[in-house]
């Protein structure tokens, strides 16, 4: 079938089915056979050859069809051995007949399976009225609005205009087109005619125009939820919005607000109707941005202590190149406190005239004065953000300057200094929250009976190290400067609050000496040693102290470590070289800004809670956690740039494009998409990929676009957003690019859904997971600690998990048993589903057979007289679905009781854990494997009890959705309407938490 032509509405569509396209017929047993599938011209009949058929046989009468599916939605394909080598993009199933029967049937692209979804969904809704209906389209509103620009250029109503005013209207209208391609299109048609000059009549300005400005993927998604096949009306756009993108709370008062505001025609925003321009100037718009806009402004708890926070942080903030010979400069501090950054670090050393200067030391980097900093530092502190500012001083300066810098300091920021001493009666930092406004200093402090003291150079005196290392291999080098020891002045001293810096030993010194005040800075490799080898130990130790981890002074050319490596053992401070774009300032920038991009994130729970376990390393799911399914279609691309720094090979590019999971390492994933050849202003990829994420909370997605024919520079854009983040639905990403600039007009178009989303997620993002059978469900594990009055707590709580399991996992396998005899896959929500079935429940005179009894908290369906037995099965399989439902609601609470109840039982024996087991008889290993077990099992307690109130929590969500879609639909047994059930919620509100809800942690 001949695709080249883009797609721009049903007759397109026709036309191609009536040419006829080979499909791959799916057949049980793994059985697969080529044919060649049309449209009888009469538009009657649906048509396959050769066929051992009698050719009157072969064929479907297209009256007959009662539906068409999309993806791999029949028992046949469920059932097909080699289903897992069919593309989900390309397959669609014609359901026909009083039986349901289906026709199974795989496109050799996406761009093939869309046409004949669309074009058949078009014959079903119009039947013998195709026709006409084809015929009437032709002079639609979308085309009455083309003409309309078109006289309006044409103001001497000659019928004609110039070739640059088209060219420039058309541009005006979709600025994302290139000129050179809108001029190339209008030469193309007048070379088909034979036509010389440069003037463009009325009907060639509407052929290019649609040409060029229609995207057949929104054309295609337009159709589907469009109830007439042209446009969407108010009702269609609701539709949309709550079943596809998730947004409750919408009436027709919003759709048309939406309406008016996208919609470029006058007739449309007059009646009500989005046309495709003005449904593809809505997808684009930042309103269908991935980026979840909640995010955009502070959204997280900020009363926590400072050390439950990650902390975006500066290393060398004053170097705007490299950190061996790259030069100095303020406008690096302002760079980074314009981008959020909280912690800068100063590198300060004596300097002319008495004043003291930042440079790195023993290198060759220039050199600016301190004062001149702190000035930088007053003037842009709080412009991204109000909360605090941590600066990083490396003190190498005499007593004299030092007293410099106090007076510099005091003079300029003031009342911004937090000076107030920590209080021994506290054990945690005060929150952010509390220090809004406020600068901290870290550094050494004197200790407190002293007014002076000598100590060795501090861990952090990276230029020190570095010139250990590298002064013997380049002769340019400064001579290698021993570690010295040095004076440090009483009133730099008590700058110093709660930021005191201290040399790290080892875990168990600190979990007994180090005081919450004091922070320690840890070098790249040897916090990637803690990180392998150590990782319990060091989130442990985060839980309380805040760490500092710096790149390697190795890194001559100031790249950057994975900041991943380190915020996955909960190390707060990881300081990143700003200057240096690329993957791992990609991860950083996008990671801070899930919360207003004020420099804070709220660490996962499992990080904060004083007994939780967590392994930074696992590779397998996270106790208490439930793994999630990201489901990423990449649907096409817009406008790519040529890489910047690709040699001379023209404006073409090759894309193809990355989808990557960066997090714990159980997440850390890429998948690529196919190369679109001689394409980067409208790609379509039409590739689907699906992602476990087993730690929701540290996981981020990175699109990268790539040019797979390139010269010297294959990159062309990337965008970075943290999990939490993503909206659902159908959302444009827009492309970064290297040095994270939005590159004007280039997007990708993907469709995103995440399923088994439970545990603080949005109620329209979670959906169920894979089915499993009562005797091979996995049921939580808890460990024994061989201490008896500790372990028959834990016992007490084993029946109440395998209840809560019970409850979670019955409901979902008989919601996923309902979707699939609803014809969708597991990633749909129950409104969808109850939108799929909605016109089988309809007999031939539009009455209903089936009806939903909306008066009660559990929706039953009703039937209306005899009905087909395929509807009998849907009815039995929905009543089980309710009353897996109605089973959770109404034995959740009791069975979450229990399991807190053991909790809390067990939380009783936590601060005398480990001489119970001395006294038990327990030594050194077996009492330290005992201490694991009990924070291992506390975790399993509460992650289980998290999970089953959660189940409950969108449980309510899926019968608020039933309820809902069936008023939609008019499926509701009149008079039962629940006034007062809601529209499902957008997000999820804070579930209230009782009294006596505390753990004890």
């Amino acid at each position: 079938m001949p695709t080249e032509k883009k797609i721009s509405s049903a007759s397109d569509c026709i036309n191609s089915m009536v040419e006829g396209s080979e499909l791959k017929k799916v057949r049980s047993n793994s059985r697969i056979y080529h044919r060649y599938f049309l449209l009888d011209a009469d538009m009657q009949s649906l048509r396959w050859e050769p066929s051992k058929k009698d050719s009157e046989k072969a064929k479907i009468d297209i009256k007959s069809i009662k539906e068409v599916r999309t993806g791999k939605n029949t028992d046949i394909f469920r059932s097909n051995g080699i289903s897992d080598q069919i593309s989900e993009d390309c397959a669609f199933s014609v359901i026909y007949g009083e039986n349901y029967e289906s026709l199974d049937l795989v496109a050799n692209s996406a761009d093939v399976a869309n046409i004949w979804v669309t074009g058949l969904r078009y014959l079903i809704s119009y039947g013998k009225h195709t026709l006409d209906m084809l015929e009437s389209s032709q002079d639609n509103m979308r085309t009455s609005w083309v003409s309309q620009m078109f006289s309006e250029i044409d103001v001497d109503n000659l019928g004609r205009i110039t070739l640059c005013s088209a060219v420039q209207c058309i541009r005006n209208l979709n600025p994302g087109l290139k000129t050179s391609k809108i001029e190339l299109k209008f030469k193309e048609l007048h070379k088909s005619k034979d036509k010389a000059g440069t003037e463009v009549t009325k009907e060639e300005f509407v052929e290019v125009f649609h040409e060029l400005c229609t995207r057949p993927e929104i054309y295609f998604l337009l159709v589907q939820f469009s109830s007439n096949k042209e446009f969407l009306d108010t009702k269609d756009l609701m539709m949309f919005l709550e079943a596809e993108q998730g947004v409750a709370h919408i009436n027709e008062e919003i759709s048309l607000e939406i309406i008016h505001k996208y919609e470029p025609s006058k007739e449309g925003q007059e009646k009500g109707w989005l046309s495709i321009d003005g449904f593809t100037n809505y997808l684009v718009s930042s309103d269908c941005y991935i980026f979840d806009p909640e995010h955009k402004k502070v959204c997280q708890d900020m009363k926590q202590p400072l050390s439950h926070y990650f902390i975006n942080s500066s290393h060398n903030t004053y170097l705007i190149e490299d950190q061996f010979r790259g030069p100095s400069d303020i406008t690096g501090y302002i760079r980074a406190l314009k981008m959020g950054c909280r912690s800068v670090e100063l590198d300060v050393w004596d300097g002319p005239d008495n004043e003291p200067v930042i440079y790195t030391g023993h290198t060759m980097t220039s050199q600016i004065v301190f004062r001149s900093v702190i000035d930088i530092i007053n003037k842009y502190a709080f412009f991204a953000s109000e909360y605090p500012l941590i600066l990083c001083l490396e003190n190498h300066c005499s007593i004299k300057q030092q007293k410099v810098m106090v007076q510099h300091m005091k003079k300029i920021l003031g009342d911004k200094l937090y000076t107030t001493s920590p209080s021994a009666e506290e054990s945690y930092l005060p929150s952010p929250d509390v220090l809004k406004g406020k600068i901290l200093i870290k550094a050494k402090k004197l200790s407190s009976n002293c007014s002076g003291v000598e100590g060795d150079v501090t861990d952090e005196d990276e230029g020190a190290e570095m010139s250990q290392r590298m002064g013997k291999e380049n002769a340019e080098l400064p001579n290698h400067v021993p570690a010295k020891r040095f004076q440090l002045c009483k009133e730099l001293s008590e700058l110093v609050s709660i930021c005191k810096s201290v040399q790290f030993k080892e875990f168990q010194v600190s979990f007994q000496v180090q005081k919450y005040w004091e922070v320690c800075s840890f070098n790249e490799v040897l916090a990637s040693k803690y990180a392998n080898e150590n990782a319990g130990d060091f989130v442990n130790y985060n839980k309380r102290f805040l760490a500092r981890v710096f790149p390697s002074p190795m890194r001559i050319d100031s790249s950057n470590m994975n900041p991943q490596d380190f915020w996955k053992c909960g190390c707060q401070i990881v300081a990143m070289n700003f200057q240096t774009p690329g993957l791992m300032m990609d991860l950083n920038i996008g990671w801070f800004r899930q919360n207003g991009n004020c420099g804070y994130v709220l660490r996962p729970a499992i990080m904060r809670e004083e007994v939780s376990f967590f392994s930074a390393n696992t590779k397998d799911s996270v106790p208490g956690v439930s793994p999630q399914l990201l489901h990423i279609k990449i649907i096409s691309g817009q406008n790519f740039p040529k890489p910047k720094g690709s040699g001379a090979k023209g404006d073409v590019v090759d894309p193809y494009v990355y989808v990557e999971i960066h997090g714990i390492p159980a997440d850390c994933a890429e998948q690529r998409t196919k190369t679109v050849h001689q394409n980067g202003d409208a790609p379509i990829f039409d590739e689907s990929f699906e992602f476990q994420i087993n730690l929701p909370e540290l996981a981020m997605v990175r699109f990268v676009v790539l040019d797979d024919d390139y010269i010297g520079d294959e990159f062309i854009g990337q965008y970075t957003i943290p999990f939490e983040c993503l909206q659902t639905g159908y959302r444009h990403v827009p492309l970064q690019s290297l040095t994270g600039e939005v590159l004007a007009h280039a997007s990708l178009f993907v469709h995103v859904a995440i399923t088994n989303r439970r545990g603080g997620g949005k109620p329209h993002k979670r959906g169920l997971s894979v089915r499993k059978g009562k005797k091979s469900r996995e049921y939580a594990s808890l460990r024994t600690l061989w201490i008896k009055t500790v372990d028959e707590v834990f016992k007490n709580a084993q029946s109440p998990i395998r209840d809560a399991t019970d409850l979670r996992e019955n409901m979902q396998n008989a919601v996923v048993s309902f979707k699939e005899l609803c014809g969708l896959s597991s990633v749909a929500n129950l409104m969808q589903c109850m939108l799929a079935v909605s016109p089988r429940f309809l007999g031939p005179d539009n009455t209903p057979l089936v009806v939903l009894n909306l008066s009660e908290q559990y929706p039953t369906m009703e039937l209306q007289g005899i009905v087909p037995e395929v509807l009998k099965k849907i009815v039995t399989t929905y009543d089980m679905m309710i009353q897996s439902l109605k089973a959770l609601i109404e034995n959740a609470d009791a069975v979450y009781e229990k399991i807190v109840h053991c909790q809390k039982a067990a939380m009783e024996f936590h601060e005398h854990l480990h001489s119970i087991g001395t006294k038990e008889g327990l030594k050194e290993r077996k009492l330290q494997k005992a201490v694991e077990s009990f924070t291992w099992n506390i975790t399993i307690l509460k992650g289980q009890a998290d999970l089953l109130k959660y189940a409950k929590n969108e449980t309510v969500e899926n019968l608020k959705q039933i309820h809902y879609a069936a008023v939609s639909c008019g499926l509701n047994k009149p008079g039962t309407e629940n006034t007062d059930v809601q529209k499902p919620r957008r997000s999820l509100e804070v579930i209230p938490e009782k009294a006596n809800d505390e753990t004890g942690e």
